[in-house]
């Protein structure tokens, strides 16, 4: 699909008007948060995707990515996850996903009502067809537990009696589901001729493959925090310089009412504060955010941003050893042990660190090599008032030059990343 350089023009073209654009965008941003919009939960939403059907669809054509719009969801099927690694870390654990698509091979031949037990037995046959060893003990149960959860966040598997928690302490519990048979066969949104099973790896790398460049790009900067010049490969980075401000990039941004923001050292698409009402808007690694692990990660971003070593080669990148990261945190437990940080944080600050990564890493502002922490330009974009309280561990240098990506408070707020595991 091709579109003009003018969005105005566009607009005028289409019919779309300023309301009509401004409640597309909204559409649009709900569904890379929320790919399932499903009746009785989400009617206001499906009807205001049923308005602008035709305009969301012209948008998610230039991503390549399919809306489904049946009589009772909404289903919006995109391309795999970027970064995957770092999307892993932060989705499911393996368990809950194998239990994920074995009750979703299950319910394929039961009945539209069923007991939870019938479902979970069938489960367990389809598991023992398929040579999958079934324990029964607690991590299963819990996986089984949280595997019908996203199965009901998707509509695909609805609780209509009872409470499916029961199923933690029961094997089968007076739990009624329903099975919605015709929403199932959209739980897969990406197909390889490959086997996952045999050559995961190769299944995997064709689920990915995008071989168009432009069409990479415009996925990245939707779909992920930001996009950084030193990531590209060549055809990339030839469309970063040369499209993102003109027909390609600025337009599409422009339809999910982002904005662009172009630096040397990459690009974002940032929402602007008036788009969203609360931080679940935002994605699925909303960052900063509350509670011990995010309040590190924040403290570390100014410490890096402040003290970090300069990266010759990636203007904006600011690294810190995992040495330095652990003697901060030290650092910040001893500071605030006593105002709210988690108590078993405090006590183990391996786990501590392994949690802030965690987090950091599905926002795009962390990277490990060599056992040094980068933080990305965009992890410098908080800035506050320096902290008397923050030094540097005995014998640390402290290197001072521009701050990259960091803008300070320009009232609006990265696009976390946005992912389904489907």
């Amino acid at each position: 699909m091709t579109t003009t350089s003018n969005p105005k023009a566009w607009r005028r073209r289409s019919g779309h008007g300023p309301e009509a654009a401004a409640e597309t965008a909204a559409a649009l941003r709900l569904l890379m948060v929320q790919p399932w919009l499903v009746a009785g939960r989400d009617d206001i939403a499906i009807a205001t995707v049923r308005r602008n059907e035709t305009s969301i669809r012209d948008v998610l054509a230039r991503l390549g990515w399919v809306l489904v719009v049946d009589r009772d969801f909404v289903r919006l099927r995109k391309s795999a996850p970027v970064r995957r690694d770092a999307w892993a870390v932060n989705g499911p654990n393996p368990l809950t996903c194998s239990w994920f698509f074995l009750l979703v091979a299950a319910a394929e031949s039961l009945p539209r009502r069923v007991s939870i037990g019938q479902l979970v037995a069938a489960a367990r046959t389809a598991a023992a067809e398929a040579a999958i060893q079934s324990r029964d003990d607690k991590p299963e149960r819990l996986a089984i537990f949280n595997a019908l959860k996203m199965l009901d966040q998707r509509g695909a598997v609805e609780s209509i009696d009872g409470d499916v928690s029961e199923f933690l302490r029961n094997d089968d519990p007076p739990v009624l589901l329903a099975i919605h048979h015709h929403r199932l066969v959209h739980i897969i949104a990406n197909f390889a001729p490959a086997d996952p099973v045999e050559d995961p790896l190769g299944w995997l790398e064709q689920v990915e493959r995008e071989p168009e460049a432009a069409r990479r790009m415009r996925r990245r900067l939707i779909d992920d925090t930001a996009v950084y010049s030193g990531d590209l490969d060549p055809d990339e980075a030839d469309w970063l310089s040369r499209r993102v401000r003109g027909d390609d990039g600025l337009p599409l941004a422009e339809a999910f009412g982002l904005h662009l923001e172009r630096r040397a050292e990459g690009a974002a698409f940032v929402v602007p504060l008036e788009s969203f009402r609360s931080r679940d808007q935002l994605g699925d690694c909303p960052f900063p955010g509350g509670g011990t692990v995010a309040h590190a990660g924040l403290l570390l971003c100014d410490v890096a941003d402040a003290h970090g070593t300069i990266d010759a080669d990636r203007p904006g990148w600011r690294g810190l050893a995992r040495s330095e990261v652990l003697a901060y945190l030290a650092d910040f437990a001893e500071r605030y042990a006593d105002q709210g940080w988690a108590a078993e944080y405090v006590q183990s600050l391996p786990v501590l660190a392994t949690d802030v990564l965690a987090l950091l890493s599905g926002a795009n502002l962390v990277r490990v090599e060599d056992a040094t922490w980068w933080f990305t330009p965009a992890a410098g974009r908080w800035e506050r008032p320096t902290d008397p309280h923050v030094r540097r561990p005995a014998g640390r240098r402290a290197d001072a030059s521009p701050s990259g990506m960091s803008v300070g408070n320009t009232g609006a707020a990265p696009p976390e990343g946005h992912r389904d595991i489907d």
